[in-house]
């Protein structure tokens, strides 16, 4: 199976969900991209599994999928960002 993305690193940072994928930073407030996700432990947000296309990201102990385009897509409209999305560097 081919990777669509290759993600590397999932980080929150106080308000934010970081996740590097391929050579870019997406960038996302927590509320703005899942309301589980805002609302859970440091411990339940920490309990992920990256698919193994790289097409997104499910939280075991919260029953939550998000998707890197839906990431992708959020951090361009919140970022304003309007250029292609394979090269993007987003960060707010």
């Amino acid at each position: 199976m081919d990777k669509i993305y290759n993600i590397s690193d999932i980080q929150f940072d106080h308000d934010y969900l970081i996740i590097k994928v391929d050579n870019s930073i997406i960038k996302v407030r927590i509320c703005d991209a899942s309301d589980k996700l805002a609302k859970a432990s440091e411990f339940d947000r920490n309990d992920y599994k990256v698919s193994p296309s790289g097409y997104g990201i499910h939280w075991n102990r919260l029953d939550e999928d998000l998707s890197i385009n839906g990431l992708l897509k959020l951090a361009r409209s919140v970022n304003g960002y309007t250029g292609d999305i394979d090269i993007a560097r987003l960060t707010a």
